[in-house]
């Protein structure tokens, strides 16, 4: 739930400009070979006039960034209500003015949502070889992207199975109110890579985007100078450089260090109250799984379980479950949406009571291990929060409060441990929360921190016992030499006092 400070005029402002000039897409003209392209366009009553504007403006920015002829690539639009109409199909144009001139037309059906109907009609026509699609043989690629703000009202699942089992390859673009499930049950594998969610139609260029670099495969590690301490990987007009497994990238972003000098049992508490919504939701679970990734996961390291919470709690993975970042990240990805109240307070003593138990998967506190709590939000509790967060710091437990939103700041610091700067994080945004990263992980992860050098030693073995006596004796040593010192200052100082009298 993001709130706004005079949304209306940057809307109207975007309104007036050249609609040619807005939403542009850096980088050369995207030489991509051969590609059957068809753009599967939602125009249901609930997309308003402005929205669909703005998309129709999209569509053309994205446009003038490929290679259009008819050796390259070939673009089709069809839209879709009640019913699926035919904008242009593939074989129509060959030139890009064509194209936006018939774009810049476009008038939206504003009825229903039937996207499983649109599918089958992009299946069965819009890329038929009638329609101007390459032949099968030909093996030139066929990608449909679908955009879309809300729920269908017929099925997707089957027909989106049976279009993909015929060699499309779908993308799913969820604006505002679109349906997550739906987008799932649409977009082809892996779905991290063609299921994509955006606030709202003004936002939607920040997929065009990544499809463009998704389109557009350039080697510049070859032709620059990267200075990556391991691996370069270009990504469509910029490259980023990669650490080998369990290893962090640096602030640098070309250094690598490793993100598992101690041991952390790590508990997160995830607000699904219904305030959040299903598509930031899902942003949710990417950036649980971002935080996953600079953490070193493993039985005998790190090791992560996952609350749920709105107005019950639900452990949707404990402590002790999961041995690798990859299967958490899997068992994320699959966590599904609560929606209804916000009682943070009941979840916090779900995590003192349950959470870091043994039972769960936490190990014993004589081995010492950091426990740490980290509490993501939208909004003001329903429900007390002071006195299980005043338990959970009493317990051992070092809390981190995320924000985002509507957010209260006073309670996510009566939720963190002290001192606050460095155990709150807020973003007014969801979409924007990423830039929190650097700060979580500058916490929970430190070179030098409450995980760094965490040993799992019995303190009661022989050899620990040993190993603190000596450091004791130690210490007792240099603070008798240190007395001893001061003592002959006092008494040298005394003499000198003396000889003046």
């Amino acid at each position: 739930m993001r709130g706004r400070l005079c949304s209306q005029l940057p809307m109207f402002l975007l309104l007036l400009q050249p609609w040619e000039t807005q939403l542009q897409f850096a980088g050369p003209r995207c030489r991509t070979g051969p590609l059957d392209l068809v753009f599967v366009i939602d125009s249901s009553r609930s997309v308003r006039p402005f929205e669909f504007q703005t998309m129709r403006q999209f569509l053309v920015s994205l446009l003038r960034s490929l290679d259009v002829g008819p050796n390259a690539t070939r673009v089709g639009v069809i839209q879709y209500s009640s019913q699926v109409q035919s904008v242009f199909p593939l074989g129509t144009f060959s030139r890009r003015e064509d194209m936006e001139r018939a774009i810049r037309t476009l008038v939206p059906l504003a009825q229903g949502t039937m996207t499983g109907l649109a599918i089958q009609y992009a299946m069965n026509v819009a890329f038929s070889v009638a329609e101007g699609a390459r032949p099968p043989e030909a093996r030139v690629p066929r990608v449909a992207v679908i955009v879309t703000d809300g729920r269908p009202q017929d099925r997707v699942a089957e027909v989106a199975a049976q279009a993909r089992a015929r060699g499309i390859e779908i993308y799913a673009v969820g604006v505002q109110r679109a349906d997550v499930a739906s987008l799932r049950a649409m977009a082809s594998p892996p779905l991290d890579e063609h299921v994509f969610l955006v606030e709202s139609f003004d936002r939607i260029q920040e997929f065009g985007l990544q499809f463009q670099r998704r389109l557009c495969p350039q080697d510049l590690c070859n032709g620059v100078d990267h200075g990556c301490e391991f691996q370069c990987v270009s990504e469509g007009f910029s490259y980023r450089c990669l650490c080998p497994e369990r290893w962090q990238l640096q602030a640098d972003g070309k250094s690598c260090s490793r993100c598992q000098e101690g041991h952390v049992d790590l508990v997160l508490l995830v607000d699904g109250s219904k305030s959040v919504r299903p598509q930031n939701f899902e942003l949710v679970k990417r950036f649980v799984n971002q935080i996953v990734d600079f953490l070193d996961v493993s039985p005998e390291g790190t090791r992560v379980g996952l609350v749920q919470f709105s107005s019950r709690v639900r452990t949707e993975f404990p402590l002790g479950r999961y041995g690798t970042a990859a299967e958490v990240k899997q068992a994320v990805l699959a966590v599904e949406y609560m929606e209804r109240g916000t009682m943070t307070g009941l979840a916090l003593r779900h995590m003192v009571e349950h959470s870091f138990s043994e039972a769960q998967g936490a190990r014993p506190r004589a081995l010492n291990v950091p426990r740490v709590g980290l509490v993501f939000t939208d909004g003001r509790s329903q429900d007390d929060v002071s006195v299980w967060a005043a338990r959970a710091k009493e317990e051992g437990i070092v809390m981190y409060a995320v924000g985002v939103g509507k957010a209260v700041e006073d309670e996510l610091r009566e939720i963190a441990s002290e001192p606050a700067e460095l155990h709150v994080s807020y973003s007014p945004d969801f979409s924007t929360m990423t830039h929190l990263l650097e700060n979580l992980k500058g916490s929970i992860c430190p070179e030098e921190g409450i995980s760094a050098g965490t040993e799992l030693r019995n303190p009661c073995e022989c050899e620990s016992l040993v190993e603190f006596q000596g450091r004791t004796l130690g210490a007792l040593e240099s603070l008798s030499q240190n007395l001893a010192q001061l003592t002959a200052r006092l008494e040298d100082v005394e003499n000198q006092l003396a000889t003046q009298k």
